[in-house]
């Protein structure tokens, strides 16, 4: 069994500015993530949302198959930060930041310009356990704050931090870029989001790439010249 970089076993609160535990602090971001989307959710009311919608989302027909890429997107989210927190620390810190600036944003979005969506199903074409689980969905998820999706923005760090990792192969970055695609659209076949929530993560992921990872990309596109001059 490989075996953590981190030995978290002997981790006690007092050693949380210690430089082997102290990105540790960064968990304390979901505290605020999670307060801000309770006001987000629940403070603001659904008369003062603008609603989303493009001709897009009337082509779109409702799918409830997609709800398990939408939900496989919790453990992806999780299960990413606890490899990354295991087995590369510098990894961990740079999902958490990409997170950070994703919910940030969005987040000030969110309160400065209210969004909603009308495209929920008033009633389910078919009735079967994946329609029970979205039905689950739609009650503790309200169809505000959507502009731009989470899903998506999320998504796209993590598939960005994957992809760099040295110690993943091709065949878990596929698997991975893949999910990704099958959760970003699945936020549109099962109706939680407006494909205009889907485009507009799309340059708040860039942000969050080109804060990151300026540098590294900057070294691939010298190292990318410096190949093609010889």
């Amino acid at each position: 069994m490989r075996k953590p970089t981190v030995d978290y076993r002997v981790f006690r609160l007092n050693k949380i500015n210690d430089p082997a535990y102290s990105h540790l602090k960064l968990l304390v971001g979901w505290v605020v993530y999670f307060a801000f989307y309770f006001i987000t959710e629940n403070l603001i009311p659904l008369e003062n949302c603008h609603v989303i919608h493009c001709g897009l989302d009337d082509l779109i027909p409702f799918n409830e198959l997609f709800v398990i890429p939408y939900v496989l997107w919790y453990l992806l989210v999780a299960g990413s930060l606890l490899y990354f927190l295991l087995y590369d620390v510098g990894s961990f810190k740079k999902l958490s930041i990409f997170i950070m600036i994703t919910q940030a944003v969005a987040m000030a979005v969110y309160i400065l310009y209210p969004s909603r969506q009308e495209l929920r199903p008033e009633v389910f074409p078919r009735e079967n356990v994946f329609t029970w689980i979205i039905s689950i969905i739609y009650a503790f998820d309200t169809p505000s704050g959507i502009l731009p999706s989470l899903h998506v923005g999320y998504s796209l760090g993590i598939a960005s931090v994957w992809c760099k990792q040295q110690d993943a192969g091709l065949l878990w970055k596929l698997f991975i870029v893949a999910l990704v695609i099958l959760v970003c659209l699945s936020t549109v076949f099962i109706k939680q989001h407006s494909a205009v929530d889907v485009f507009a993560a799309l340059p708040l992921g860039l942000l969050a790439e080109i804060i990151l990872y300026r540098d590294y990309w900057k070294e691939k596109r010298g190292l990318s010249k410096t190949n093609s001059s010889r």
